[in-house]
C-alpha cells in the first residue's frame, strides 16, 4: 500500500446529505457552547453527572451536518473500547451511516492502525504480534536468565513495571535519564541492570516482529519522530480532535495529541481535573492543568449542571474537593429535589460496619429498591471480607467488581490450600497447589514422578511423597525441597490443635515462606495481596478451629456457585473501579486515617487525590450515600482505635447528618480527635495489639478495677479478673476467659 493510497479518503465521503435535525436543542448553554465552537483548542471541564459523552457526540453530529469536516477528517479518541462503541452508537443513532469513517477508537486501536501502515520506519513487519503480560514476563525471564541476573532478587513483574513507566513517559532505553532510573540502578558501577533489560528486551521485540502496549503509543510517536512528512500527512488530515477522559492521559499520549493537532489546532479535550486518580498508572493530572499554555487562546467550558445526583450530594462532593489547590475549579449543582443530607454513620468495628450496611440495604430492599441500584465502595480489596461474609449470612446476593471474590483470589486459595493439607493429609489437590509454592525446587517433571507412584499405590500424593524421598527417583533439590515440606507439614499437624487458628495460620504463611514470597514480590499487585493475607488471618479469630473455617469456606464457595447469575446483586468495589459508574445509592466504607486516606499517600504527600478519590465516590451517588467509619478496625491482625477520615471533617455540615453512637468524630491533624456538638473520646491513632494473654496485675487502670461488671461488643458481658497496662483480663459469661484492649469496653452502668 502506498502512501496516497493509505490516506485516500473518498470512501469516507457520502453522496446523500447528512440530515438536519434538532440535534441542539437537547443542550443546556454550556454543552452548546461546546458543541458550537469548532474552531480553535477547547477544553471542556465536564464536572460528575453532566453530559460529557453527549457534547462529545453532539459535536461530532454538528461538524458533520454543518459540512465542516469528512468522517475522515475527524479523530475521536476514548480510554476504553466500551466508551468508543457507545460513542459510536450514539452518533449513528442520530445521523445514521453517515458517520461511517470517522476515527474513532482508543488510543492503543488507532495507534495500531498507524502503525500497521507504517511498520517498516519501525523495523517491523505489518503483522506485528501485540504481547500480552504473560508473553512480556516471560520474554524477561529468558533475558535475565541469558544475562546471568538473579529472578528472584529483581522479579521479572518489577522489571515489567519499570520498563512501561519508561514507556508511558515516551522514552526509549536512549532516552532513560539517571533522575528515571530504577531503583536497582548501582551509583558505585553506574549501571541499571533493568535499563540493561530495556534494552535487550527492546532488541527481542524486533526480532520477534512484535511489540507491547507500551510500544502503541513509543513507537508511534517513533514514526513520527523518523518520518515529518508522515506526522505532517496525519497533521493535514485530522481538521477536528475530540478527546475524552484528557486528565487520564499519561505523557507518551499528550505528546502524541499535542503533535497530531499542531496544524489545525482544532483540538477539543473533555475531562475533569477533580476525578484525575490514576497517577499509580501514569496518568498526569498537569496535563489538564496545562491546557491552555499549550494552547494559547483556548476556550475553557465549564459543564457543571448535574443530571445525576441530588443537591446534597453534589454540595457534599463540591464542599470536599475545594480543598484541593491544584484544580481548575468549577460547582456542580442541579435542578434536582434536595433530598436526603448523606448520612455519616460512625461504628464500633468493621463487623458492626457490615452489619449496619447490610441492614441499610435489606430496609432499601422492602421499600421497593433495587439490589442492583446498590452499591458498597472500598478503598482497599482487603474491606471486602467482611462484607462478603454478612451478606452471605444474610443470603444477600452480590457481585465483586474489578477482582475476585475474597475466597476466590489467588493468594487465599493458595493459602487454604496449606491449611487443607494440614488439616486432611490426604487431600491431593492441596498438596499439589502448595508443593512448589514458593518456589522449593520441585518441578513438573518431579510432581509427574509422584503423581505416576499415587496413581500406582493408589495413595494420596503426600504418601507417595514420603515414600519418594527415600529412594533414588528424587534427587537433588527436588528431594531436598521435598523432605522440607514434608517435616514442615508434620509438625504443623502437631501445633493444629495446641495454637489459636489465627496464630496457626500466621505461623504457616510464614514458616512456609509464602508471606516472604510476596514481601519479595515488588510488583503492584504485591501489596493487597498481603492485605488479603492479613484479612484471612484475620477472620480466623471468629472459628473455633481451622476445621470449622474450612467447612465455612466450603459452603461459602458453594453458594456462590448456586447463585441466580439473573438475580440482583449489590455491587462490591473500590473507588477506583467504580470511576464512569452510577447507583441510585452508594456506600462508603472505612473512611478512617490510613485507610481512606490511604497511609501510603499520606506518607507520600499524595492527599490530593485522594480526596479526587474522595470526590469520585461521592458522585457515584444519585439519590442516596451513606459513609461509616469505624471506631477500631482489625487491621493486619492488630486492633487499632482509628481517626475519622479527614475528608469527613471536610464535607460541609449543612449536606451531612451525623449518626455517632460512639462519640467519635472530628479529624485533628495533630493525632486527637476533635470534639463535635455531641461529645468526645480522646483516643489516639496508636494501634493497640491483641497480644497473647500477660500476666495479671491488681492495678487500677482508666475507671476499670478487679470485679468491675463490664460489656464487650464481641463477647458481651463479663466480669474483670486482671489489669495489665492497657489491657483487661476478662471472664466472659459465654466466651469465658480474653485479654482484650480497656477502650474496647464499657462498665455495665453505661452500657
Amino acid at each position: 500500500m502506498d502512501r496516497s493510497e493509505a490516506f485516500d479518503m473518498t470512501n469516507d465521503i457520502t453522496e446523500d446529505p447528512l440530515p438536519k435535525s434538532s440535534y441542539l436543542d437537547a443542550l443546556n448553554a454550556p454543552q452548546r457552547q461546546a458543541v458550537e465552537t469548532t474552531e480553535g483548542p477547547v477544553l471542556v471541564l465536564a464536572g460528575a453527572g453532566t453530559g460529557k459523552t453527549k457534547v462529545l457526540t453532539t459535536r461530532i453530529v454538528h461538524i458533520l451536518i454543518q459540512g465542516k469536516a469528512v468522517p475522515g477528517q475527524i479523530l475521536s479518541v476514548t480510554f476504553t473500547n466500551k466508551a468508543a462503541h457507545e460513542m459510536k452508537r450514539r452518533v449513528e443513532s442520530m445521523i445514521g451511516p453517515g458517520a461511517e469513517g470517522v476515527w474513532s477508537g482508543t488510543f492503543h486501536s488507532l495507534c495500531v492502525r498507524m502503525l500497521r501502515r507504517h511498520a517498516e520506519l519501525i523495523d517491523r513487519q505489518q503483522n506485528f504480534t501485540i504481547l500480552d503480560t504473560d508473553d512480556q514476563l516471560r520474554l524477561i525471564k529468558q533475558i535475565q536468565k541469558a544475562e546471568n541476573m538473579d529472578d528472584k532478587a529483581m522479579p521479572p513483574r518489577h522489571v515489567l513495571s519499570f520498563i512501561g513507566r519508561w514507556k508511558d513517559r515516551a522514552m526509549l532505553p536512549e532516552k532513560v535519564s539517571s533522575c528515571e532510573r530504577s531503583s536497582y540502578y548501582d551509583e558505585g558501577s553506574k549501571s541499571d541492570p533493568v535499563l540493561r533489560i530495556y534494552e535487550i528486551y527492546q532488541d527481542r521485540l524486533r526480532t520477534l516482529n512484535a511489540m507491547d502496549f507500551g510500544d502503541l503509543l513509543l513507537l508511534t510517536l517513533e514514526v513520527f519522530k523518523r518520518s515529518p512528512d508522515i506526522l505532517e500527512t496525519y497533521q493535514r488530515q485530522f481538521k477536528y480532535i475530540l478527546v475524552d477522559e484528557y486528565q487520564d492521559t499519561n505523557v507518551a499520549q499528550y505528546l502524541w495529541l499535542r503533535l497530531l493537532a499542531q496544524k489545525h489546532k482544532n483540538i477539543c479535550c473533555v475531562g475533569d481535573d477533580d476525578q484525575s486518580i490514576y497517577s499509580w498508572r501514569g496518568a498526569e493530572v498537569t496535563n489538564i492543568l496545562r491546557f491552555e499554555k499549550d494552547f494559547p487562546g483556548a476556550l475553557t467550558v465549564r459543564l457543571e449542571e448535574n443530571y445525576r445526583s441530588t443537591p446534597h450530594i453534589l454540595g457534599a462532593a463540591s464542599g470536599l474537593i475545594t480543598q484541593n489547590k491544584k484544580r481548575l475549579g468549577k460547582t456542580l449543582w442541579t435542578q434536582k429535589d434536595q433530598g436526603d443530607p448523606i448520612r455519616i454513620k460512625s461504628v464500633w468495628n468493621g463487623e458492626e460496619e457490615a452489619r449496619f450496611v447490610a441492614d441499610e440495604i435489606e430496609a432499601l430492599q422492602r421499600q421497593g429498591n433495587s439490589l442492583s441500584d446498590m452499591a458498597i465502595l472500598i478503598r482497599a480489596s482487603f474491606q471486602t471480607r467482611e462484607f462478603e461474609d454478612r451478606f452471605i449470612s444474610l443470603g444477600i446476593p452480590y457481585r465483586v467488581i474489578g477482582g475476585p471474590r475474597f475466597y476466590e483470589r489467588l493468594e487465599i486459595r493458595d493459602a487454604m490450600a496449606y491449611l487443607r493439607i494440614v488439616q486432611q493429609p490426604h487431600d491431593s489437590l492441596a498438596f499439589e497447589r502448595i508443593v512448589n509454592t514458593p518456589r522449593r525446587g520441585i518441578g513438573a517433571t518431579s510432581l509427574q514422578v509422584i503423581n505416576q507412584y499415587a496413581r500406582l499405590e493408589d495413595i494420596p500424593l503426600m504418601e507417595a511423597a514420603r515414600v519418594l524421598i527415600e529412594t533414588d527417583e528424587l534427587r537433588g533439590k527436588a528431594r531436598t525441597g521435598l523432605r522440607s515440606l514434608l517435616n514442615d507439614i508434620m509438625r504443623w499437624q502437631g501445633l493444629l490443635k495446641e495454637k489459636d487458628p489465627d496464630e496457626f495460620a500466621r505461623l504457616v504463611l510464614d514458616e512456609s515462606g509464602y508471606t516472604l514470597m510476596w514481601q519479595q514480590d515488588q510488583s503492584p499487585e504485591a501489596g493487597g495481596r498481603l492485605e488479603n493475607l492479613k484479612e484471612l488471618v484475620d477472620a480466623l479469630k471468629e472459628f473455633e478451629s481451622i476445621g470449622q473455617f474450612l467447612e465455612h469456606v466450603s459452603l461459602v464457595m458453594e453458594n456462590t456457585r448456586n447463585a441466580d447469575s439473573s438475580a440482583e446483586l449489590v455491587t462490591l468495589m473500590t473507588l477506583h473501579s467504580a470511576k464512569g459508574l452510577e447507583f441510585d445509592t452508594v456506600f462508603l466504607a472505612g473512611w478512617e486515617e490510613g485507610t481512606f486516606p490511604h497511609q501510603k499517600s499520606i506518607d507520600e504527600g499524595n492527599l490530593e487525590e485522594e480526596r479526587r478519590l474522595a470526590y469520585v465516590g461521592i458522585t457515584r451517588a444519585k439519590t442516596r450515600a451513606f459513609i461509616t467509619t469505624a471506631m477500631n478496625r482489625l487491621v493486619h491482625g492488630s486492633w487499632q482505635n482509628c481517626i475519622p477520615s479527614r475528608f469527613i471533617d471536610e464535607i460541609p455540615d449543612e449536606h451531612v447528618s451525623r449518626e455517632d453512637s460512639t462519640k467519635v468524630f472530628k479529624f485533628n491533624p495533630h493525632g486527637r480527635l476533635g470534639s463535635n456538638r455531641e461529645g468526645y473520646l480522646g483516643f489516639s491513632n496508636k494501634k493497640a495489639s491483641l497480644s497473647p494473654k500477660a500476666p495479671s496485675s491488681q492495678k487500677r487502670k482508666g475507671n476499670f478495677e478487679i470485679g468491675n461488671r463490664v460489656f464487650h461488643l464481641k463477647f458481651g458481658y463479663g466480669e474483670v479478673i486482671g489489669l495489665s497496662g492497657d489491657k483487661l483480663e476478662i471472664h466472659f459469661t459465654h466466651s469465658g476467659i480474653k485479654n482484650v484492649v480497656s477502650s474496647f469496653v464499657k462498665q455495665e452502668e453505661d452500657v
